[in-house]
């Protein structure tokens, strides 16, 4: 997966350029699709900016094994991002979580 083809699958689902944020909680991964959006003129990140992180977000989610866990929830999910409440996504990481869920 690539930034463009998640912003095709949010752009596909939602019709907007949805931010997206990686969050560790209780020891799990969720990939979350906020509720603010590229296209919002008070929107944080310029295009490019937007793009580059879209573009890191997929490597962690490709790294990770999720982009198949990814679009099937965004294809399927019948949640829409809205003021102060994204959707969760969570991502399975298997037998490799302890390579990537390290206690200090």
């Amino acid at each position: 997966m690539t930034g463009a083809d998640l912003h095709q699958l949010l752009m596909t689902k939602w019709g907007r350029s949805y931010d997206i944020q990686l969050r560790r909680v209780q020891g799990k991964i969720f990939v979350q699709v906020m509720w603010k959006y590229l296209e919002q003129a008070s929107f944080p990140m310029s295009e490019e900016e937007y793009f580059n992180h879209l573009n890191d977000i997929a490597n962690y989610i490709d790294a990770w094994g999720g982009t198949a866990q990814v679009q099937t929830y965004i294809e399927q999910t019948s949640d829409r991002p809205r003021l102060g409440k994204a959707v969760s996504i969570p991502i399975d990481l298997g037998e490799r979580a302890s390579e990537w869920l390290l206690e200090f």
